[in-house]
């Protein structure tokens, strides 16, 4: 067994979840926010035994797209003055991080 962590950007979450549970994956969905941009996402927590890893990452990498998008700034953060932009810049967001991990037990009490 193996369990899938994707980092999912939030407006992508919905249909992945759809498509997941469609095809008989079940999900753990969790908060949280990425560091470079601090915009929203999610983290699913997906077990998958080893013959449909190769599925289930294709579900991923065909509904999570990147695409690229204008980001205005916010105000200064209060950390280090060289991480701050001033102006829009335009940044690839979207598609997925995904970490496949051995899974030594699983049991569901």
């Amino acid at each position: 067994m193996k369990l899938i962590i994707s980092v999912v950007q939030d407006k992508d979450v919905g249909r992945l979840l759809d498509s997941l549970v469609r095809r008989g994956y079940q999900t753990t969905k969790l908060a949280s926010t990425g560091g470079f941009l601090r915009q929203g996402n999610t983290t699913l927590l997906i077990g998958v035994p080893d013959d449909r890893v190769d599925d289930a990452v294709g579900i991923i990498e065909q509904t999570c797209r990147s695409r690229t998008e204008i980001l205005s700034p916010v105000a200064a953060p209060s950390g280090p003055a060289e991480a701050y932009i001033p102006y829009p810049v335009e940044v690839r967001v979207g598609g997925a991080t995904l970490f496949v991990l051995d899974v030594e037990q699983f049991r569901k009490v």
